[in-house]
């Protein structure tokens, strides 16, 4: 595994640019950094300009329908585009921020094209061999992003999905993994499973209350 860089090199790095020079444009975005199960998802995605996709938008302002209905529009009308993950012991190695930006990384390398420019949502960049910004609210503002964060969304969501088949007891399938009433009282009595964040801080004090939490 690489060596986890300094804060400073994960340090925004603004820079200014043209559309004109910059018409491989990627945009990513992440999802499930706040729950306490579950992998970290990361997308990239650069949008074909000849053939638009309308109704882009924030994945949190869209209804599940809505997302599964642009997801697929993404994935046949982008030019391309890449899902990656960093994993729930990745996260509690690294912490949820470099996991975060680990699966960002993943996600843009593992685009088909290579982009002269990469939009990143938030306020830290991932390190990459490509030119990078960092845009706050990105997801509302830039399609691209908006395309990545509805990706990394439905992706992580169904993953969560079929967590629920295998683990029904805390409901996975309603709050997805965050920590919700019904979340933590399902925690309180059952323990943590395998998908668990142990780094999280409910999970940690549910291992610690709980005589026999699940083992993988």
């Amino acid at each position: 595994m690489r060596s986890r860089k300094s804060s400073a090199d994960m340090a925004t790095q603004q820079q200014s640019f043209t559309w004109d020079d910059a018409r491989l444009v990627a945009g990513v975005d992440e999802a499930g950094r706040g729950p306490l199960a579950g992998p970290v998802v990361a997308a990239a995605v650069m949008l074909d300009e000849t053939r638009p996709i309308h109704g882009l938008a924030d994945s949190k302002k869209l209804s599940a329908a809505r997302r599964d209905s642009l997801y697929d529009e993404i994935r046949a009308h982008a030019l391309c585009c890449s899902v990656a993950m960093a994993s729930v012991e990745e996260i509690d190695r690294l912490n949820i921020l470099q996991a975060t930006l680990l699966a960002m990384r993943r996600a843009v390398e593992g685009l088909r094209l290579k982009p002269q420019l990469v939009l990143v949502d938030g306020n830290r960049l991932p390190v990459l061999p490509v030119r990078a910004e960092a845009i706050v609210q990105g997801d509302a503002r830039v399609p691209a992003i908006s395309a990545a964060s509805i990706l990394a969304k439905v992706t992580r969501d169904r993953w969560l999905d079929e967590l629920h088949v295998e683990f029904p007891c805390y409901g996975f399938d309603q709050h997805k993994g965050y920590g919700t009433a019904q979340h933590l009282a399902a925690l309180k009595q059952h323990g943590p499973c395998v998908a668990h964040r142990r780094s999280f801080a409910p999970v940690a004090d549910a291992m610690a209350q709980t005589a026999r939490p699940f083992e993988a």
